[in-house]
């Protein structure tokens, strides 16, 4: 299993968030797509289809919020186990964008990189993933993080086994092992920590996403199915952030 993405160049650095509004990473859990076809009578496809285009309006609301960092959670490691005919068409509905969207979003300015463990998709797709992040390479407008086959478990794992190996080459020292040196091992090596975190459809729980890497963020749960999502939801919730008071666990007063 191969996590993270070994043909990107090294992203740029993060913008100095402190002190602002407006969080330089949020991360969306796009979730309610299935509900959503099921509550008109459609196909759970068209769901699908449906939230790939919320995917580009949340894309273009980020842009036009000042966010610097955006990531999607869009297929699971779990959502292998859906019916055959759904993991089909999603299969189908990635490779669609993919295809349709790289020239889009290298204009706009948006880079793009796939995390998870896009082996399991095959050579082809695999493929063009890695001609899309080719393509969207110079982008500087939006960092766009789309995590596909993705499991925060199983990227912690291949970290821990990443330091295992290390230490038993004698290449790394245990004892001098920081939470820095182990987060430069996961898939998300060279990200800031997410800020905000959406959900999208009312459910309140992180299922397998991003768990290292959001241990001080915010959480927004929204009741709104995620291909009904539009600027004004992100809008709201960077609006509820802007509100919070982040400690980062220190003691204040």
């Amino acid at each position: 299993m191969s996590l993270a993405s070994s043909s990107v160049a090294p992203l740029p650095a993060p913008s100095d968030g402190g002190g602002c509004a407006v969080p330089r990473h949020v991360a969306i859990i796009m979730d309610g797509n299935r509900r959503w076809a099921q509550a008109r009578g459609l196909p759970v496809a068209l769901g699908h289809k449906a939230g790939a285009e919320a995917a580009r309006r949340a894309t273009e609301a980020a842009v036009e919020q000042g966010v610097d960092w955006l990531t999607l959670f869009a297929f699971s490691s779990e959502n292998w186990l859906r019916p055959a005919d759904e993991v089909t068409a999603l299969v189908r509905l990635l490779r669609f964008y993919l295809r349709s969207e790289v020239a889009s979003l290298a204009r706009e300015g948006v880079r793009l990189r796939v995390i998870g463990d896009r082996e399991r998709f095959g050579p082809d797709l695999t493929r063009e993933m890695e001609r899309a992040e080719a393509t969207t390479a110079g982008g500087t407008r939006l960092n766009l993080t789309v995590a596909m086959s993705y499991g925060a478990r199983d990227e912690i794992l291949a970290a821990a086994r990443a330091v295992a190996a290390a230490a038993a080459a004698g290449r790394l020292d245990p004892a001098a092992l920081d939470e820095a040196g182990f987060a430069a091992r996961l898939s998300t090596a060279g990200m800031p920590d997410p800020d905000l975190i959406i959900r999208t459809s009312g459910e309140q729980r992180l299922s397998n996403f991003l768990l290292w890497q959001a241990a001080y963020a915010e959480f927004v749960f929204q009741d709104v199915l995620w291909p009904d999502f539009a600027a004004g939801h992100l809008a709201d919730a960077i609006q509820q952030y802007g509100q919070r008071e982040r400690r980062f666990g220190a003691r204040v007063g």
